[in-house]
């Protein structure tokens, strides 16, 4: 039932397929990155211009836990991708 959703791919495809993926993971880990270090730089900012509670501050903190979460995901796949080639690699050499 599974093969009627889901088209076979050929090894080749799906090698290409996977390195386009993976460049594209690597593209989004930087862009995190970047906008992980900017976010915390502003929150900091914020953090010694306002000593109270502050709205603006908060929303800080709401979006350098979005650049953890996109990073902790991407470098999820980058990981299993990675765990993956080096069984196979493993597995080859024997």
């Amino acid at each position: 039932m599974v093969d009627t959703w889901f088209p076979q791919i050929d090894k080749k495809t799906w090698n290409k397929l996977s390195f386009y993926i993976n460049i594209i993971m690597f593209l989004v880990v930087a862009l995190f990155i970047y906008l992980l270090v900017m976010d915390v730089y502003y929150a900091g900012k914020l953090a010694t211009q306002i000593y109270g509670p502050s709205d603006e501050l908060s929303q800080a903190w709401v979006y350098i836990v979005r650049d953890i979460a996109f990073l902790a995901v991407a470098q999820t796949w980058i990981f299993v991708q990675l765990f993956k080639n080096q069984l196979l690699i493993i597995r080859r050499s024997w």
